[in-house]
């Protein structure tokens, strides 16, 4: 289990992380999001060891990571791919990391084999496209075998099949029983990889709950409604309190469930074609819940360009 307590860091004036408390459970990839400058890598540097909190603790498995004695077969960190000595080969970089935990070289095999490097394994890294230099930092933190991991940004350079296999990747292990947190800014990933998300904003927790219960508080359910008597239907939502916009020919209710609106129009003779309810997406409610939470608000252009 990964575990953050209260944990705050200050540069200077600027308080990065704000009395942070959160646990990402075995068995449940968590995701990790937050707008840009919300301090979602201070915190991962924290839970590392990689710098150490002003007040409160940070812990792998209840422990400190400076006080593992072989941290890699404990967790697994991808925080940047590229960390690479770009003279070395894929083999002899994950050779020299497993080396300082007493891994052996099959193992070194097994990784390069699973993160699909086999063929370019004796090949310099600094030679290496931005998805392969990916997926060799996916292999580093897979190493250990760990009980837990931390992945900044995995699909970051990855093409189609990439991102389908690391989503397939982070389901299996925590299928098995690992701790899984994922930090992305990829929304249509999270909503499809993350069971549970951990957002934070300023430094702040903004929510610790599942991805489900995240949309579902955070956006209106709406009824698509298609019917020939657009008009008559769209007064009569209305008059029982329902918004109501005409889009591309169809309505789109919000106010009102889909039963009620199939009551009101069989008991006024109405005909319905369809009607489908749907609710806004996981970008659209971590934009609803964290918009007093943006640390850099850039303005949007007008349109019609420079004259």
């Amino acid at each position: 289990m990964i575990e953050a307590k209260n944990i705050t860091k200050r540069y200077g004036d600027k308080i990065a992380v704000n009395d942070l408390s959160f646990r990402v459970e075995p068995g449940r990839v968590t995701g990790f999001l937050g707008p840009n400058g919300a301090g979602k890598s201070t915190t991962m540097r924290l839970l590392l060891g990689l710098g150490r909190p002003d007040s409160g603790e940070a812990t792998i498995n209840g422990v400190a990571y400076r006080d593992l004695a072989q941290p890699m077969r404990v967790v697994g960190a991808l925080l940047e791919a590229r960390a690479v000595h770009t003279g070395r080969s894929a083999y002899d970089h994950l050779l020299c990391l497993a080396q300082t935990q007493g891994l052996s070289r099959r193992r070194v095999e097994e990784v390069i084999e699973q993160v699909g490097l086999g063929s370019v394994a004796r090949k310099r890294a600094g030679g290496f496209s931005l998805g392969m230099g990916q997926r060799l930092g996916i292999a580093a933190a897979l190493l250990g075998n760990p009980s837990a991991l931390l992945l900044d940004e995995p699909v970051n350079g990855l093409d189609p099949e990439g991102i389908l296999w690391i989503r397939g990747l982070m389901k299996s292990l925590a299928a098995e029983g690992c701790a899984v947190f994922v930090s992305s800014h990829l929304m249509n990933e999270m909503a499809v990889t993350a069971d549970h998300l951990i957002v934070i904003g300023r430094g702040q927790l903004v929510a610790d709950c599942s991805t489900e219960e995240f949309i579902e508080r955070s956006t209106e359910q709406s009824v698509l409604v298609k019917t020939p008597d657009r008009e008559k239907l769209s007064a009569l939502l209305k008059a029982e309190g329902a918004t109501v916009v005409e889009v591309g020919g169809d309505l789109n209710v919000v106010g009102l469930e889909a039963p009620r609106i199939a009551e009101l129009a069989v008991a006024d003779g109405l005909v319905l074609h369809e009607l489908s309810t749907s609710r806004g997406s996981l970008e659209d409610a971590f934009m609803e819940l964290t918009k007093d939470a943006v640390e850099y608000d850039a303005v949007v252009p007008a349109t019609g360009g420079a004259k």
